[in-house]
């Protein structure tokens, strides 16, 4: 192709955006939606609603079918490396909707802008406008029925997949720093394969095939990093890691993925440095990213939801 062709192709991560020399992009994956609506084979309800006007983004609620009582709130965040995916995503709608009946919880799964057209930290900046909306909502008796009516706000939870983990543990570091004028109570935290990385490799992270792209993929989604030992990606490096607004954690890592050695690593990292709650890392042997997404009927996914059901409701 000619070199001063605006189709030419200035650069590529497989399976997550093609960037052309004109400045269009096309991302590869995570684009496909699906409407909010009934879930008949769980009886689930679900439906979009708009919690930043300015920015017109929005949250899907999950409503479980049993709501004879005020439930658990979990408050949930896509994956897709800050570049793609969204709430409305079909894996993702699916996943919730499963998680939604076999836990007996209300969830709001966010919505936030992502990468290219808005770097970091944009989507922490929307993450945490959603865990507002949500806290100031309920306390106002504001118009969202599903919220008012169900959702236990002395008993949330937060949880993300990927770079949705990320997200997670982020927004519980800025529940801890902002608790006094927050009135949710923050039970715990399940960080689905955590999206860490670092500087330096541990474990066997250089010998995974992902290692090549991972450098593209993050400074593609923030270009003013500081590096891989950005705070924001690295949470050995931020000085408020302490600060972690709930006593429970719950790390799920994959035994092929390449981030498996930061989430069991994130375990030391809060002990080294003073966080007082109880962290707990399981392993699931064979599988790789995410995996639980694309095989929901699996036995390994089908026991990584009931941990997610017991961490929740014995809280």
């Amino acid at each position: 192709m000619d070199s001063h062709s605006p189709d030419q192709i200035l650069k590529e991560i497989p399976g997550l955006i093609r960037v052309y020399k004109d400045g269009r992009f096309q991302k590869l994956s995570g684009t496909d939606v699906v409407p909010a609506g009934n879930d008949s084979s769980s009886g689930v309800q679900s439906k979009d609603v708009v919690f930043s006007p300015e920015t017109n983004i929005f949250a899907r609620l999950y409503l479980p079918k049993t709501t004879t009582k005020k439930l658990p709130l979990l408050i949930y965040y896509h994956g897709g490396g800050f570049v793609i995916e969204t709430a409305a995503s079909p894996v993702y709608h699916n996943f919730l909707n499963l998680v939604a009946a076999e836990s007996n919880v209300v969830i709001v799964s966010v919505d936030y802008r992502t990468a290219p057209e808005h770097v970091l930290p944009t989507c922490f900046d929307d993450s945490w406008e959603a865990i507002k909306w949500v806290a100031q909502h309920i306390n106002s008796n504001g118009p969202e029925p599903w919220l008012n009516d169900y959702a236990d706000l002395q008993h949330v939870f937060f949880s993300g997949d990927s770079a949705g983990a990320n997200i997670s543990h982020h927004m519980a570091i800025r529940v801890g720093l902002e608790k006094p004028g927050l009135s949710i109570f923050l039970r715990g935290i399940i960080l689905l394969h955590p999206y860490f990385w670092g500087k330096d490799r541990i474990g066997s992270e250089d010998e995974h095939p992902w290692n090549a792209s991972m450098e593209d993929i993050w400074t593609f989604a923030h270009p003013g990093t500081s590096g891989f030992d950005d705070p924001w990606i690295n949470p050995d490096m931020d000085p408020k890691i302490s600060d972690l607004g709930c006593s429970r954690v719950l790390v799920c890592v994959a035994e092929k993925d390449i981030f498996k050695h930061r989430g069991w690593y994130y375990k030391d990292i809060l002990g080294k440095n003073g966080w007082k709650g109880n962290i707990e890392v399981i392993e699931d042997k064979g599988e790789d990213h995410v995996f639980f997404l694309f095989k929901p009927s699996a036995e390994s996914a089908c026991t990584l939801r009931k941990r997610i059901c017991t961490f929740i409701n014995d809280a």
